[in-house]
């Protein structure tokens, strides 16, 4: 008798689960953050080359439209600040299309916040909290580490001022694939993933900022202060070796976002994928002006299953694919 009707997670799980969605929720209660509930499909989707959206034919009072699973609850969220929502949270089903694996799901549940007024750095600090909130015991210290430095610390390469070729070389040594016509974006993100991410979080929880200009997608950017490059103002945390948390000082200027939104879909022909419509809506709410802030998107999935000690994010979800 086949047995593929049955959850992924245990019962018990479940449980767990939902006892520790509960304390996020009363997190955010006691600091007076609201929490809003916003829409799965949108008329945009994520145009990030390194993300693929899933999108369906609906019928609307417009006829046949498509609509864009969102890979995050992000724009929607993002026009709610703009109408004066105040300080927001949600725990938002997310969904991206390709990624299944022992980290990665097709539908997953982002926690994602946003604070106006408050810098980044006060952001990392709440997020810290947050993550200490919800796990059982001391993860250890919290620790700032600048994305440049950790490739020089443990690649010998400078990932601004590098030669793309040597990029390249070293990326194929290390993940034993053809990097030829690779970017820069693409070999950098291979040996973050490879050579570094595993380091990271290993006795504290890490936090690494200061990324390439290049890799700021919805957020601000900023002059490093060693040599005047421009990188962007954005944070990742991780422990265990997970990435777990991504949060910027979040972009507020509405045709920087259309021009980052258009070379994005450039970008996406160029590597042949498929174009993404633009969130005119998003853009909308930029130029009656959101207030200037941070965000952070959380994948509670990976929190919870650092929290209870499984193996993989299917381990806390009732039906992870396939099984849904």
């Amino acid at each position: 008798m086949t047995t593929e009707w049955q959850p992924t997670a245990s019962i018990e799980t479940l449980r767990e689960r939902a006892r520790l969605l509960a304390r996020v929720r009363a997190f955010f209660a006691e600091r007076d953050v609201l929490e809003v509930e916003t829409p799965v499909l949108g008329h945009g989707g994520s145009t990030d080359a390194h993300l693929d959206s899933l999108a369906l034919t609906a019928t609307t009072p417009q006829g046949r439209e498509r609509l864009w699973l969102q890979t995050s609850p992000e724009f929607h969220m993002k026009r709610l600040l703009a109408a004066g929502s105040g300080p927001v949270f949600q725990l938002a089903r997310s969904f991206r299309d390709g990624e299944v694996g022992r980290r990665h799901n097709l539908e997953f549940t982002m926690l994602e916040w946003y604070r106006p007024g408050v810098t980044l750095d006060e952001l990392i600090a709440e997020g810290d909290a947050l993550i200490r909130h919800v796990l059982p015991g001391d993860p250890g210290p919290l620790r700032r580490r600048r994305y440049r430095e950790l490739f020089r610390e443990a690649l010998d390469l400078d990932p601004f001022t590098a030669p793309l070729e040597a990029l390249r070389a070293r990326a194929e040594t290390i993940g034993g694939l053809s990097m030829r016509d690779a970017d820069r974006d693409g070999c950098l993100d291979l040996l973050m993933s490879l050579a570094i991410e595993p380091q990271l979080g290993q006795g504290g929880i890490d936090v690494v900022v200061d990324y390439p200009a290049s890799q700021a997608a919805l957020a601000r950017k900023h002059r490093d202060p060693e040599d005047g490059v421009e990188v962007a103002a954005r944070f990742e945390i991780y422990l265990g070796g997970l990435e777990l948390a991504n949060g910027y000082d979040e972009l507020t200027d509405a045709a920087e976002q259309a021009a980052r939104f258009e070379t994005d879909n450039r970008q996406r022909q160029a590597l042949g994928k498929p174009h993404v419509d633009i969130d005119r809506h998003l853009l909308a709410a930029l130029t009656a002006g959101m207030p200037s802030g941070s965000g952070v998107a959380l994948g509670m999935d990976r929190l919870i299953q650092l929290a209870l000690g499984k193996e993989s994010v299917a381990e806390v979800m009732a039906f992870a694919t396939p099984r849904c």
